[in-house]
């Protein structure tokens, strides 16, 4: 184990560093200043769409309301990256790393417009009429015949990453807090997690909408409003915490309770990381979902798809981050990291209760990542080898859920980390050169919509 640790941590060294934040950065920045910060102008337009989109429309393209598409990206992206992504970033790159999740959203706004943009404008309707898309199909639809290799390698890194980003991370993450909580042993975790898994993605992606419509607006705001509470109990600490955030993000150190220092560059690179991990904006990976929303307008769907970035991490990353560093949670942690440091900061606050709150919503939030997660992977499996594959790949991914529970977590996280990035490069590449036609479509769209 030690040797395959230290060989995926030389490869995470190699892909996360300096050209890799660049690209994700840059990419964003790019898109969003050829839109002439469009997604943060439209920031309005989109919620105004995004509640008219809630039914959907039979005379529309796709399985599922453009609402329900959005929830199906959330369910994926909202998890243990929002609980314990956020305190890891914290603790190893210090309170600075927050203000670098804050710029990876506000430019992940435009590359997650652009995905589902070009999700909708290249999708395809599969040999069992469902609409499937994401940067595999509009790699190969857009950029030609020698693209392809381009999008088979987005399907590979997304159908392994799968594994660990969506589905044995959070199985191990909410399986250590229930254990820490309730006593509840992790065995016990991973089969139920596993049977309620199961039941649902054999529904397919129709199933697995309704249920992340449900979950994910009752479970983000529940946890929103809890993290509110401790933020507010500590309200004379805000000040002092958002100072500490922007200093520690650009100071040659960035203290992190005065129990770790980093430099500058892990501080970036911890807030890139984390913030890609939770918010998935440059993986490709939600565009995946926007591809099956009923709608014949791929604009109309980027102004929905961008919210998500936007609540992912503007809101609920900052919640978690806040509460973590006003409650005083990092100057007593003792070794304590991931969604039991998060823990930690609403039990300080919240005696007796702040600890179930997050153990709750991380079981929540958990639950419907591994959902969205099945929607990708499967995808990218049948992109590779066809509609032959759903069925296999729904029983494997199931059983990986009781497999992730009993795993080792810091393994987990730096295996997921560095096929994150992996998984990154083909489509970061795919927007750049169909920026254009993002361009071309967005500006059509605003002459005619004003």
């Amino acid at each position: 184990m030690e040797i395959l640790t230290n060989i995926t941590s030389t490869i995470n060294g190699i892909v996360w560093g300096p050209p890799m934040l660049v690209l994700i950065l840059g990419t964003g920045l790019y898109l969003m200043v050829g839109l002439g910060f469009m997604p943060i102008r439209r920031l309005g337009m989109g919620f105004s769409l995004l509640w008219k989109g809630r039914k959907g429309g039979s005379e529309e393209d796709g399985e599922i309301s453009p609402f329900n598409a959005l929830m199906t990206a959330l369910s994926a992206t909202i998890g243990t990256g929002n609980i314990g992504g956020v305190a890891i970033a914290v603790v190893i790159g210090g309170p600075g790393a927050l203000f670098w999740m804050w710029a990876t959203a506000l430019v992940g706004m435009a590359t997650k417009y652009a995905e589902a943009v070009c999700a909708v404008k290249y999708r395809e309707v599969d040999e069992l009429g469902n609409h499937v898309g994401g940067p595999m199909y509009y790699i190969k639809n857009g950029l030609g015949k020698n693209w392809h290799w381009l999008g088979i390698a987005f399907a590979v890194f997304g159908m392994i990453a799968g594994f660990g980003i969506g589905n044995t991370t959070q199985s191990n993450a909410v399986a250590g807090v229930f254990e820490d909580s309730f006593g509840i042993s992790t065995n016990i975790t991973g089969l139920v997690m596993a049977l309620l898994v199961g039941l649902v993605i054999i529904g397919g992606v129709k199933r697995i909408a309704r249920v992340a419509g449900v979950l994910v607006p009752f479970m983000a705001v529940t946890y929103f409003s809890a993290g509110i509470i401790v933020v507010l109990i500590n309200a004379d600490a805000i000040p002092g915490a958002f100072a500490l955030i922007v200093k520690s993000a650009f100071a040659p150190e960035a203290a992190a309770g005065g129990a770790v220092g980093a430099a500058i560059m892990l501080a970036v690179r911890q807030g890139v990381a984390r913030g890609i991990f939770s918010n998935e904006a440059g993986l490709g990976s939600a565009a995946i979902a926007h591809a099956a929303a009923q709608t014949k307008d791929p604009v109309r769907q980027g102004l929905i798809a961008m919210l998500g970035t936007f609540i992912d991490t503007i809101v609920v990353c900052t919640v978690t981050g806040l509460a973590i560093v006003t409650s005083g949670a990092l100057a007593d942690a003792n070794g304590i990291e991931g969604a039991k440091l998060t823990s930690h900061a609403f039990e300080l606050v919240m005696p007796g209760i702040g600890g179930y709150v997050v153990s709750i919503s991380l079981a929540v939030f958990a639950f419907t990542t591994i959902l969205g997660w099945s929607v990708y992977g499967e995808r990218c499996a049948e992109f590779l080898f066809g509609v032959k594959a759903i069925m296999p790949f729904r029983i494997f991914w199931t059983l990986a859920v009781p497999a992730g529970a009993i795993g080792n977590l810091g393994y987990i996280w730096l295996l997921s980390d560095t096929l994150n990035a992996m998984m990154a490069l083909p489509n970061l590449i795919a927007l750049l050169l169909l920026s254009p036609v993002v361009f071309k479509l967005t500006k059509e769209y605003f002459n005619k919509t004003p």
